[in-house]
């Protein structure tokens, strides 16, 4: 690996933890709901972006497979959590 991608992943991995600090304070001090419920969908994709850069980093699979898993399961979680809110129940 180049020094250039070294830095280039290390300076995405600091962004990236950057905006995981700011959508946790936003999830823990959301004026509302709708807003909790974004700042967890952007904190579930910036764990997969963690995961990606880690596999990029080193090189592993395994890195890629878990930020697949991250991105079905916070997907459906979103959908689910959004449906909750909307109509106040889950499973019809």
């Amino acid at each position: 690996m180049s020094a250039l991608l070294g830095f280039a992943i290390m300076f995405a991995f600091a962004c990236v933890v950057i905006a995981m600090v700011f959508c946790t304070v936003r999830l823990l001090i959301g004026p509302s709901a709708q807003d909790r419920v974004l700042a967890l969908d952007t904190l579930w994709m910036c764990a997969m972006l963690l995961a990606l850069m880690m596999g990029i980093r080193h090189g592993s699979q395994i890195y890629f497979e878990a930020a697949m898993l991250i991105a079905l399961v916070g997907f459906a979680s979103t959908v689910a959590l959004a449906k909750f809110l909307m109509r106040g129940e889950i499973i019809e």
